[in-house]
C-alpha cells in the first residue's frame, strides 16, 4: 500500500471517530498509534519506544510557554469587565448610526480579540455584553446574534493568535512575523463585517435601528477607559516584532498587565481569579492533549511517508499552483464541519506545509510564502468556526440569545460568510496583503 493510500486509511478511521464524538485528541493520539503499530508490521516495541520520548519533545518546548499566557491574558480581559469597557468605546462613536451598535459590536470584537487570542471566548463574552443592549434597542435577531457569530471570530484573526502560535511552532516560523503579518488582514476582515451590516440595514432598515447619540464627555470618558488596552496590544506585538522582547516575555507583560487592569477596573475579585486559574488551566489541558495527539498522528503519517509522497505527487502532476492551493482551501473548509480550528492546523499542516512550499507562488522566497500561506490557512479555518452544520460560535451565542432559535442565526452568518470568502480571494490573489507590514518594519 502507498504512503497517500495508508495516510488516507488513517484519516478515514479518525473521521469515524470525530462521528461517533470522541474527542478530537484522543481520537487522534488513538488513531496514531494503532496507526504506527500497523505501519510497523504489528510490532509494539517502535511504538513504546516512540510513546517514551512524545510527551517531554513536545511540552519541554519553550515556545509553548506562550499559549497558556495569552490565554491567561484573555481570562484577565474576561472576568475583569474590560469587554464591557471595549463595547462602550465603540458603542459611544457609533452607536448612533443606523446598524451602529451591531457595528461596534464587531469592533468591540476586534478590541477583545486583540488581548484575547480565542474565538470561542471573544464570542461568549462579548455576547454576554452586546446582546442585551442590541434586544433593547430593537435590533433584529438574525442580525444581532449573526454578527457576534461573526464577530467572535476577530478573536483568532487579530493577533495574538494561538493557532498563529501552533502555525509558528509547527513550521518553524517566526511568531512575530505571523503576528504582525495578520494585523493588516484582521483589520480588513472587520471593516469587511461592518460593511456587511451597513449593507443589511441599508436594505431593511427596521432590523438595525439607531441609538442615540454619545456627547463628547462620554466619548472621551470611553477613550480614557480602553486606552491601557490598546497599550497592551502595542506592547505585546511590536515588542515581539521590534526584538526587545521574545515571544513569552510579551506574553508574560501582556498578561500581567491585563491582570492589573482588570484589578483596578474593579471587575477583578476572589471568585473571577479563581475562575481565570481555573479557566486558564482548562483551556492549556485541552490543548496540550491535542497537541499530544496531533503529535502521535503525525508520527504515524511520517512512518506512512503520505507528507513527502503527496509533496512530489503534486509537484509532479503539473497542476496549477492556484489550483492545489484553492483545493487545500476547499479541504480546510469541509474540514470546519467536523472539528474545531486548533484540530485543523494541528492535523493538516504537517499534511499541507511541504505541498505548498514545493509549489511557486507569484514568485515569494520561502519565508514569505510560509507566511501568506499561515494567514491564509488562519483565514479559512475562521469559517468552520460559523458555517453550517458545527459553527462552534454560532452554537456559542445562540445558548446566550435563548430566544432567537438557531436556524435564523445561521441565516444571520450568511452575509458574513460571503464577505469571509471575497477576503480570503482577495488575500490569495494579493500576498501584499498579508506581507505588506512584515516587510514594512
Amino acid at each position: 500500500m502507498s504512503g497517500i493510500s495508508a495516510g488516507l486509511v488513517l484519516f478515514g478511521v479518525m473521521l469515524v471517530l470525530l462521528v461517533l464524538r470522541v474527542p478530537i485528541g484522543i481520537a487522534m493520539f488513538s488513531v496514531g498509534a494503532g496507526g504506527y503499530v500497523w505501519l510497523s508490521g504489528g510490532e509494539w516495541t517502535p511504538l513504546l519506544n516512540s510513546l517514551k520520548n512524545l510527551a517531554y519533545a513536545r511540552l519541554s518546548n519553550y515556545d509553548l510557554i506562550v499559549i497558556p499566557l495569552f490565554l491567561l491574558m484573555g481570562q484577565f480581559a474576561t472576568h475583569g469587565g474590560l469587554s464591557r469597557a471595549l463595547f462602550r468605546f465603540v458603542a459611544a462613536f457609533m452607536g448612533h448610526w443606523r446598524g451602529g451598535v451591531a457595528m461596534a459590536a464587531v469592533g468591540a470584537c476586534a478590541g477583545f480579540g486583540a488581548i484575547c487570542g480565542s474565538s470561542l471566548a471573544t464570542a461568549a463574552t462579548m455576547g454576554q455584553v452586546a446582546l442585551p443592549e442590541l434586544k433593547r434597542l430593537g435590533y433584529a435577531g438574525s442580525l444581532s446574534t449573526g454578527t457576534l457569530a461573526a464577530g467572535g471570530t476577530l478573536g483568532i484573526m487579530i493577533p495574538p493568535s494561538v493557532p498563529l502560535v501552533i502555525y509558528a511552532i509547527l513550521t518553524q516560523e517566526s511568531i512575530g512575523k505571523l503576528f504582525m503579518a495578520a494585523v493588516l488582514p484582521g483589520v480588513i476582515a472587520m471593516l469587511g463585517y461592518m460593511l456587511v451590516i451597513r449593507a443589511m440595514v441599508a436594505w431593511k432598515p427596521e432590523i438595525g435601528p439607531a441609538g442615540p447619540r454619545a456627547p463628547w464627555p462620554e466619548r472621551l470618558r470611553a477613550l480614557a477607559a480602553v486606552a491601557p488596552v490598546f497599550g497592551v496590544f502595542a506592547v505585546v506585538i511590536i515588542g515581539i516584532y521590534g526584538g526587545w522582547a521574545n515571544p513569552t516575555e510579551a506574553a508574560a507583560i501582556g498578561a500581567a498587565a491585563c491582570g492589573v487592569l482588570a484589578v483596578v477596573s474593579g471587575g477583578m475579585r476572589w471568585r473571577g481569579l479563581l475562575d481565570t486559574a481555573l479557566g486558564t488551566a482548562q483551556s492549556t489541558a485541552m490543548i496540550f492533549l491535542v497537541l499530544l495527539g496531533a503529535d502521535q498522528l503525525n508520527t504515524a503519517l511520517a512512518v506512512s511517508q503520505m507528507p513527502a509522497e503527496l509533496a512530489l505527487w503534486v509537484k509532479d502532476s503539473g497542476l496549477p499552483p492556484l489550483l492545489v492551493m484553492v483545493a487545500i482551501l476547499v479541504v480546510y473548509i469541509l474540514l470546519g464541519c467536523v472539528m474545531d480550528s486548533l484540530a485543523m492546523i494541528l492535523l493538516t499542516i504537517p499534511v499541507f506545509y511541504p505541498v505548498v512550499m514545493g509549489l511557486d507562488f507569484w514568485g515569494l522566497g520561502d519565508t514569505d510564502k510560509s507566511i501568506w500561506f499561515g494567514i491564509l490557512a488562519l483565514m479559512v479555518v475562521e469559517i468552520g468556526l460559523v458555517h453550517p452544520p458545527v459553527g462552534m460560535n454560532v452554537y456559542v451565542i445562540n445558548r446566550i440569545a435563548r430566544t432567537v432559535p438557531l436556524t435564523e442565526t445561521f441565516k444571520g452568518v450568511m452575509p458574513f460568510l460571503a464577505s469571509d470568502f471575497l477576503r480570503i480571494a482577495a488575500l490569495l490573489f494579493f500576498p501584499a496583503l498579508s506581507l505588506a507590514l512584515v516587510h514594512s518594519f
